[in-house]
């Protein structure tokens, strides 16, 4: 990088920070800066301007440090990509201005600073972009995998009786995951009776319904029975007019009676005790 870039941003550091922050608080999205405090939102911006400065100072490794870490920072706060792409132009665009209102620069030196400046921030963009798209895609799939984990949950409630309560839309990729973990639960809790509480479903339609007896069909053959609890008064009218033919599968209104009904299917029941 030019070394004349390199010593103005050396001597002028704090000056130049000031300006960027100021500029970024101008030019941002104030949900993103409200999600912190301005301790933090400074912190942050000097880690951001020290990635600049270091791109010239450090060795590859512990750049490559810093940018990793500085883009993990960056997901952890939810901020968006743009706070990167418009904090490079920014940067740039500070430095070069005072450059050029400080200096004595002729046409063809302030041709070749440009250059210069080209030369020096497109791979520290690119290197940024890349290292946030990498941190990005591992935290979203890292929770796609806890939510998957979360979305069709095998609850033992009492002895040989299981609930899988089920909350949103269920698609193919759910439904394939409330089976397996219908069967693998089935199996791990040794359950007689497993309840699939549809309460919180807002919609069953034909393709539903079908996954539901396919799991109900499934459970069967690993030698429980499972029972479909939650119908509310309009899912049993959809249900009623598609046509859906649910006879081979136990149904109740509500979570409590199909408890009822899963006790006396293994011959107990709730009583009240007299005190």
């Amino acid at each position: 990088m030019n070394k004349k870039i390199a010593h103005y941003i050396k001597t002028h550091e704090e000056e130049l920070l000031e300006d960027w922050i100021k500029h970024m608080k101008e030019n941002s999205d104030e949900r993103m800066i409200s999600t912190v405090s301005s301790q933090m939102y400074y912190n942050t911006s000097k880690e951001f301007l020290d990635i600049i400065v270091s791109s010239f100072l450090d060795t590859n490794d512990k750049y490559n440090e810093k940018v990793a870490n500085f883009s993990e920072n960056i997901v952890r706060l939810g901020w968006q990509i743009t706070f990167l792409t418009k904090g490079i132009r920014a940067v740039s665009l500070i430095i070069y201005n005072r450059m050029i209102d400080e200096g004595n620069y002729t046409p063809e030196e302030v041709n070749q600073l440009l250059f210069d400046f080209d030369k020096w921030l497109t791979p520290i963009y690119n290197q940024l972009i890349e290292a946030y798209s990498a941190t990005w895609e591992r935290t979203v799939s890292l929770q796609k995998i806890a939510l998957q984990e979360l979305s069709a949950p095998l609850i033992p409630v009492f002895d040989k009786i299981t609930i899988m309560p089920l909350v949103g839309t269920i698609d193919t990729e759910r439904a394939r995951l409330i089976m397996e973990n219908l069967l693998t639960g089935v199996v791990k809790h040794r359950a007689e009776v497993v309840l699939i509480d549809i309460t919180g479903v807002p919609v069953v339609d034909t393709m539903v319904a079908h996954h539901i007896i396919q799991a109900a069909d499934a459970v069967r053959l690993v030698g429980a029975k499972c029972m479909l609890v939650g119908i509310r008064p309009e899912i049993a009218q959809t249900i009623v007019s598609l046509g859906i033919n649910l006879n081979q599968i136990t149904t109740t209104s509500t979570l409590r009676k199909g408890i009822e009904a899963a006790l006396a299917f293994t011959n107990r029941k709730i009583v009240s005790l007299e005190v």
